[in-house]
């Protein structure tokens, strides 16, 4: 199976650039996989599309606005870019994405624009006049490296991310948020990505209600996105690709409100690309979810066996991406092909702000 099997044309102008308003004005594509048929509703009519008893698996990672910009303090200068990925060494040291990854070598400092481009949650003290400084401590591959904060502790770094980063949008959405919650989900409660679970964007709290009265469980479980989920696939034979481990965890309450939905028959619905990754790294050889936390590297493409759900919920992706082959894997590809045809023809908006898919 080679990348290349997962290739299609996408005009750019489908290539959505913000987020509707209200969020659940978007379109839905219901695929139904025991008829084979494709049909065509509003995001908002999810309730409708679901059965009484089944729950939708939610996840609550929140984004970091990890998207640093500053001046190189050595050489001749320049502007230089930072993308933090993780922490690895306590909370002032991170893997992060940067650039230029040529000039940016051990030893490199950089002095951190101090502009105020978002606002802390909690309301918590401006930082905007302290100097924050971030040294290259090590160099990784792929345009990685390790980076130390100075002139913070880590609970001024917090804030000084919440005041001066930039949601890491993806590149494709070329204009700047003008509100950084249009790239979080209503639900979300636990900062630590640096990307959105973009199939969760589209639910209100209107909506959530609605699944509610009509009996249907919402259960939030943990990932928090990383760099690895938005990575290029190098690889053109699909199965040599690897995926970096992204932290999950179950709570025990969720672990058994999943399992106690699926013992009376309803379906268990995954919202999201990174929801199916940690339900599948937690399911046992019976569909039996366990509550537990780790990292998980799980790589799910056609061929893979499903044992934790019933449906996903997800958006249009890139070709040759893991979230198609995510979606592939779901759906089968020889159903989700034709349909992304289609979607193409009607003009359905493509990638993190666009419309959504219901595989059930």
């Amino acid at each position: 199976m080679l990348l290349s099997d997962f290739e299609f044309p996408l005009p750019a102008e489908l290539i959505a650039q913000e987020a509707l308003v209200p969020r659940d004005a978007c379109r839905l594509m219901v695929i139904d996989r025991r008829s084979r048929r494709v049909s065509h509703h509003v995001f908002r009519e999810l309730p409708e599309l679901l059965q009484p008893g089944d729950c939708v698996v939610l996840n609550e990672t929140r984004v970091l606005p990890a998207r640093l910009h500053g001046q190189i303090l050595t050489g001749a200068g320049g502007r230089a870019e930072l993308l933090l990925l993780r922490p690895v060494d306590g909370d002032l040291t991170w893997e992060a994405l940067v650039k230029p990854g040529r000039r940016l070598r051990p030893g490199v400092g950089i002095a951190l624009a101090a502009n105020a481009a978002g606002a802390q949650p909690d309301g918590a003290g401006d930082t905007s006049a302290i100097p924050v400084t971030a040294t290259i401590v090590a160099r990784g591959e792929g345009g990685k490296a390790t980076v130390r904060f100075g002139g913070v502790d880590a609970p001024d770094l917090r804030r000084y991310l919440w005041q001066a980063g930039e949601m890491p949008t993806p590149p494709y959405i070329k204009q700047r948020l003008t509100d950084q919650e249009q790239y979080q989900t209503v639900y979300s409660r636990v900062e630590g990505s640096v990307a959105a679970p973009t199939a969760g964007l589209h639910f209100t709290p209107s909506l959530l209600n609605a699944l509610v009265a009509r009996a249907i469980t919402p259960v939030k479980i943990l990932l928090h996105v990383g760099y690895g989920t938005f990575a290029p696939l190098r690889a053109e034979t699909v199965a040599a690709n690897r995926m970096d481990a992204e932290y999950y965890e179950v709570p025990p309450a969720a672990a058994a409100t999943i399992n106690a939905c699926r013992s009376r028959g309803g379906r268990v619905v995954a919202v999201g690309t990174s929801v199916t990754r940690t339900l599948e790294s937690v399911v046992d050889d019976t569909g039996t979810i366990h509550a537990q936390s780790g990292w998980s590297a799980t790589f799910i493409y056609p061929g893979f066996r499903l044992r934790a759900l019933d449906g996903l919920m997800t958006n249009f992706h890139l070709p040759r991406s893991s979230p198609l082959l995510l979606t592939a894997a779901v759906a089968g590809w020889d159903l989700l092909e034709p349909a992304y045809r289609e979607a193409i023809r009607l003009g359905y908006r493509f990638y993190s702000f666009g419309d959504g898919m219901l595989v059930r």
